[in-house]
């Protein structure tokens, strides 16, 4: 009974980090949307290195960690490519990536189009302090590979493009494969074409009287796991894109609202984000914060980027 017990509590848990590693972790896609689309990586023609750190439901014992760093730029006049590597913590779990992104951009005078796609390996396994349990098994093989690392194959395909540097629409199908890879085999993909879907679209507006832009945006997810969601997001910057903020409300299970600040200071951009949930689980919680430093260079020099996309 306590070993059924044990392998109930560690299927939950890969259950709930697995759901988690299908989505984008990170919320802050508003200002680095590389996060949630492959076809964006080298759009704006610059290089882009970025740092994400995530810290969900603070003060709550072994709460989510997300840690990702990646880069992405363009390579010659059509090319983008693009590299991630990101660890979840969760209590005794850890889920590792390793995203590779190719996209290829498109110029049609006003419009911008890029389609791209992605590949990527996950591991997921289970701390080794799990085996000094006294409710561990040693024959058991569900948990030794658990121990050992469950890898992973997934797959995304994603479009964006941008009309007279205003107006941005994205769409990215993910987790089109889901295929285990070594030992255990699923038997079948777990993923499917095209029945998955992120959508992320909005406009700038610039209200040059008074030096500020208004970036409105809508996200809607269809994802693997988790029931449909949508994000109503509005990002405003001052003072020549100086100073940065923004709200967003999730709108779905439980629903969520955040509030994000950032500043451009030459080559570096800094953001940080707290957002609270409409759920009971609140109230055990100190809420989520979210950190992200990018460092954009375009041949050599400095510059940062003022596109929707960024």
């Amino acid at each position: 009974m306590k070993k059924l017990v044990l392998l109930i509590a560690i299927a939950f848990a890969f259950h709930t980090v697995w759901s988690q590693e299908q989505s984008a972790v990170f919320t802050h896609y508003t200002v680095n949307p590389i996060l949630i689309s492959p076809a964006v990586a080298g759009f704006n023609e610059n290089h882009l290195i970025h740092m994400n750190v995530r810290s969900q439901w603070t003060a709550f014992p072994e709460a989510p960690k997300s840690y990702g760093i990646g880069y992405n730029g363009p390579i010659g006049k059509t090319l983008g490519i693009g590299l991630g590597v990101m660890s979840e913590n969760l209590g005794n779990l850890t889920n590792t990536r390793i995203q590779l992104n190719y996209a290829f951009r498109y110029q049609i005078k006003d419009v911008k189009f890029a389609a791209g796609f992605s590949t990527e390996f996950i591991t997921k396994r289970i701390a080794n302090s799990v085996l000094n349990s006294p409710l561990y098994d040693p024959d058991d093989d569900i948990i030794e590979n658990a121990v050992d690392g469950n890898k992973v194959f997934d797959a995304s395909l994603g479009a964006f493009a941008t009309f007279k540097k205003n107006t941005f629409v994205g769409i990215t199908f993910p987790n089109m494969v889901v295929a285990k890879i070594g030992e255990i085999e699923s038997g079948k993909n777990e993923g499917s074409f095209f029945k998955y879907s992120i959508i992320h679209f909005g406009h700038e507006f610039d209200v040059e009287p008074y030096n500020f832009k208004l970036k409105p945006s809508l996200l809607v997810y269809n994802i693997k796991d988790k029931p449909l969601q949508i994000d109503f997001n509005m990002l405003g910057s001052f003072i020549n894109d100086r100073l940065i903020a923004g709200v967003s409300v999730r709108a779905g299970t439980g629903g969520a609202t955040g509030l994000l600040l950032g500043t451009n200071v030459d080559v570096f951009k800094l953001y940080y984000s707290y957002d609270l949930t409409f759920q009971k689980f609140q109230k055990y919680n100190s809420g989520s914060h979210e950190l992200t430093l990018l460092f954009s260079f375009d041949k050599g020099k400095k510059r940062y980027d003022r596109s929707p996309s960024n």
